[in-house]
């Protein structure tokens, strides 16, 4: 058996060196050794109340939240269900019920 890690996207065994870098065929991800003989860093993100947020949270908005270049508003108390979190600035990738997918701010909203 190879003594190469697994891909830490898709779990793969079949990755492969090339250079300083592995490399897995089947989702085509590239890592480099150094990063995987570190634990790999997480960013944690956290709602306004400092509670850690987590894929398939369900959270409220703790403030009235205009939509740019829209009329619509989203009122305080409303439920966000099965939430996303990605990076970037809005790091939370979410269906807010009447509006449809939007991104927030983990600043705006307070797990339930």
């Amino acid at each position: 058996m190879s003594d190469l890690p697994s891909c830490p996207q898709c779990s793969s065994a079949f990755t492969y060196e090339d250079g300083d870098m592995y490399i897995c065929p089947e989702c085509s991800h590239e890592w480099s050794k150094n990063s995987a003989s570190n634990a790999e860093e997480t960013k944690v993100i956290r709602d306004s109340n400092g509670n850690e947020l987590k894929d398939g949270d369900t959270v409220t908005v703790i403030k009235d939240l205009k939509l740019k270049g829209s009329s619509l508003v989203i009122k305080v108390g409303t439920k966000v269900k099965n939430i996303r979190l990605v990076e970037g600035d809005h790091d939370i990738d979410c269906k807010v019920d009447g509006i449809g997918a939007m991104k927030l701010k983990s600043e705006f909203v307070k797990k339930i």
